[in-house]
């Protein structure tokens, strides 16, 4: 591989560094290219893009993102597959489901929104992530729920209200 066409992977991969903010990277060293293949159509499908790239070159592409990926250099060893997704738990749920049938992909490490994952003991963590648009939901729950107490027992309790007012009322002073 000549110069020019380093510079345009890197350049590639710097790109997609910034552009997303799921990324995982992971081994699958001994996945023979039937299983690789498998694994790529699974990820396709979910539309997270897996790049297989030399270490050097993702870590040029690090340093020139500009983002900040704290200890992913660390793990750069071996053979590195790279996943691009936008949403934080989909790439780490296929890999689960896929090492149901085989060791690999083993986890190496996640950058989740500025968040750093590193070692394959993070896997559980990350299924369980929840998503942005999840977090937001739970929220609004929690903000709606006093309101429609308190609305609920005044319609339940409008009958008895209007009595009580009526009684307030018409007493003697």
């Amino acid at each position: 591989m000549n110069r020019e066409q380093k510079a345009e992977i890197i350049e590639s991969l710097t790109q997609k560094l910034n552009e997303c903010n799921f990324i995982y990277l992971t081994d699958v060293s001994s996945l023979d290219a039937q299983k690789t293949s498998a694994l790529r159509r699974a990820f396709f499908k979910e539309g997270i893009v897996m790049e297989v790239a030399k270490n050097t070159l993702i870590e040029k592409a690090i340093e020139k993102s500009g983002k900040n990926f704290g200890e992913i250099n660390t793990i750069l060893k071996g053979n590195t597959a790279l996943l691009f997704s936008n949403d934080s738990k989909s790439p780490a749920k296929i890999i689960k489901d896929f090492r149901k049938k085989d060791t690999k992909p083993s986890l190496k490490g996640a950058y989740i929104d500025s968040d750093i994952f590193i070692g394959d003991d993070q896997l559980d963590a990350l299924t369980k992530l929840k998503s942005r648009n999840e977090l937001i939901g739970e929220v609004i729950g929690l903000l709606q729920s006093p309101a429609q107490n308190v609305i609920s027992a005044l319609q339940s309790s409008g009958g008895k209200l209007a009595g009580i007012v009526k009684t307030l009322s018409e007493r003697p002073q």
